[in-house]
């Protein structure tokens, strides 16, 4: 039982590990990608939204170092039970040994053994005493070896032991980096929402901006996803709704491996960071205000393309009045949607390769920020993109 026990907990803080070295890894991609401080060339909002996404993530990272921490100490303690228990087993065991030497010493001559023989009264008695010899002679052999051994284990044990204590030090000390870190990044915010509530109009005036283009691209996919289906349903010859894909058998399997890979399919950059997630959030400044995001905002460097998730067939190319360019590539009937382009690599028809670069994204030149818009569905559904890509 304790051993299975110290396996899940080494099984465990491995997990952890790995996840602190990925958090870790996005953190520094962070503080390479989003440009919070220079309050010269990004807006207020960007500002915000970079910062509060950054103390999020730091904000985990914290808690996941403290579950580590708090898996090693309990693996300390187990082992600390360890040691002084192999402690008291391997005192016993030399008293022991010591008694049986000190016994064998004072029966040492061969005269003395012979005599033991021959006192006998019988032959099997004789014969009995003979065996008790050989008997007393290997367990002396045998307690001597288990004392070896037993030896072994302590100092191996004191050895992790070590290790453990060494390894938790590092541990606290990163905790304590991260915490200060953290308090920094939130006394900037403060000072930055400070500077907002001086000016309160200008910021909203931001905000509205944004929620606008926000809800007039997802218009602009939803009705190209719409205009898809059908021009497909047409072109097939099948009826369907005007929200669902009637799949051809060619269609369908694509589909099921598009699906088969849920959890697995590539990033639809090379190399990059969430800077905005899936779902319902709340405003960075105001938090009684929340903001919907149909897909994902992937930060990202100068010059970086956007490339396909899988194999699949451009449908659609978005041209948003007064934003970028964005591509649509459908997968049976799922259609993943790469928006804020600033070139493009295809055209509508084109079949695509996994990897296949589909365009470049646009860089602000204010902000200096380069960021994907990407998007996810099934039919005309919205699915979030963080659980079907890997690990996004």
């Amino acid at each position: 039982m304790a051993s299975f026990l110290t396996l899940a907990q080494t099984q465990e803080q491995k997990e952890l590990e790995a996840q602190r070295k990925r958090l870790q890894k996005e953190i520094a991609e962070m503080n390479r990608l989003l440009s919070a401080e220079r309050k010269e060339k990004g807006s207020v909002l960007d500002q915000m939204e970079a910062l509060d996404t950054r103390i999020n993530k730091r904000q985990q990272l914290i808690r996941l170092t403290n579950r580590e921490s708090n898996l090693l100490n309990r693996q300390i303690h187990a082992n600390v039970r360890q040691v002084g228990k192999l402690k008291n087993d391997l005192k016993l065991l030399r008293e022991d040994y010591a008694a049986m030497i000190q016994k064998s010493y004072q029966n040492r001559s061969q005269q003395n053994r012979v005599m033991f023989l021959l006192s006998a009264e019988n032959f099997l008695q004789a014969y009995k005493r003979l065996q008790y010899l050989k008997q007393y002679a290997s367990y002396r052999k045998e307690q001597g070896e288990q004392i070896v051994v037993k030896t072994e284990v302590l100092t191996k044990k004191n050895q992790e032991l070590a290790e453990q204590r060494k390894t938790k030090e590092a541990l606290l000390a990163a905790n304590r980096k991260e915490r200060q870190a953290l308090m920094a990044e939130k006394e900037t915010q403060n000072s930055l929402l400070a500077s907002i509530k001086k000016n309160e109009s200008k910021y909203a005036a931001s905000l509205k901006k944004k929620q606008q283009e926000a809800r007039r691209i997802d218009r602009e996919i939803d009705k190209l996803i719409r205009a898809a289906i059908a021009a497909s349903n047409k072109k097939s010859g099948k009826k369907g709704s005007s929200t669902k894909f009637a799949l051809t058998p060619e269609a369908k399997l694509v589909a099921d491996n598009f699906s088969a890979n849920k959890g697995r399919h590539i990033w639809p950059v090379e190399r990059g960071i969430i800077s905005k997630g899936f779902g319902v959030y709340k405003d960075a400044v105001y938090p009684g205000i929340k903001h919907q995001n149909n897909g994902v905002i992937i930060a990202t460097d100068a010059g970086t393309p956007a490339r396909s998730i899988f194999k699949g067939e451009v449908i659609a190319i978005l041209s948003v009045p007064g934003g970028n360019l964005g591509v649509q590539v459908k997968h049976g009937n799922y259609i993943t949607t790469y928006y804020n382009l600033s070139k493009l690599y295809v055209k509508k028809g084109d079949k695509v390769a996994a990897k296949e670069a589909l365009g470049e994204i646009y860089t602000n030149r204010n902000t200096q920020q380069t960021r994907l818009k990407f998007y996810l569905y099934q039919d005309s559904k919205k699915l979030n993109p963080q659980q079907w890509i890997h690990p996004l």
